[in-house]
């Protein structure tokens, strides 16, 4: 898998089904996500983190974030009333398209496609916060580490990255098929058995990888909690991490 296929695949499945996609939760295939419900667990989402930031003794108002991987604009939509600009970022143009049709905002969020497999296009030290869940996972590694030092270096120094991502699969059935099983036959069965418009893989990161990428890059983890639980076969982990 490279990015070429990430773009392919995500492209397929923001055409198809952008909702369930970005957010796959069972009975919501298919188009049955319901828009306030789906947008909902997005403002869910960004509360408790910032509740978490303010714990933290961080900011949880901020000038200009960085939404990565956007897809629908579940997170968007969810930071905006917390920002004076959000800029939504995703590689698929139809999942931009999906979440300019859904925005409910006051007009500050900002679409932007990035399928390149940096942030080139945005300056050292632009955003305040970068905001990213279930998104990372899906990219292989080479590009997860390429996009986290590209995070802190958009950053500006004090700024917050708070990234989402898996650490290790569970020990449940999925997640040991997760650990076994090559990526090429777990994509055939997700589109020859499961349906799936386009296959999603899984990628994830040990915390010792996360802590030496991160002071390799000019951050440090501040805070880091169990992710939300928006599924059982992964055990992930939420970071804070402040540029130096």
């Amino acid at each position: 898998m490279n990015l070429n296929d990430v773009r392919r695949d995500w492209t397929k499945l923001g055409a198809e089904d952008p909702l369930w996609a970005v957010l796959v939760q069972p009975g919501k295939r298919g188009g049955r996500w319901d828009v306030d419900e789906f947008l909902a667990t997005g403002r869910a989402d960004v509360e408790e983190t910032t509740g978490w930031l303010s714990q933290l003794g961080l900011p949880t108002r901020w000038e200009r974030v960085l939404d990565f991987g956007c897809g629908a604009g579940r997170l968007s939509q969810g930071l905006a009333p917390h920002a004076d600009e959000v800029v939504a970022v995703d590689i698929a143009p139809s999942m931009l398209e999906a979440a300019q049709r859904l925005d409910r905002s006051a007009g500050n969020i900002r679409f932007v496609l990035n399928d390149a497999p940096d942030l080139g296009q945005f300056p050292d030290g632009h955003f305040d916060l970068v905001y990213t869940a279930l998104v990372l996972q899906h990219l292989p590694r080479p590009a997860i580490d390429r996009y986290l030092a590209e995070f802190l270096r958009v950053l500006r120094p004090g700024g917050v990255a708070i990234v989402g991502l898996p650490t290790e699969p569970a020990r449940t059935a999925k997640g040991i098929i997760w650990k076994v099983a090559p990526f090429r036959l777990i994509s055939w069965a997700q589109r020859r058995l499961l349906n799936y418009p386009a296959p999603m893989s899984m990628t994830a990161v040990p915390h010792a990888d996360m802590v030496r990428l991160a002071a390799a890059n000019g951050g440090e983890i501040v805070g880091q909690r169990p992710d939300l639980p928006y599924t059982e076969d992964w055990i992930c982990t939420r970071y804070a991490v402040r540029r130096v």
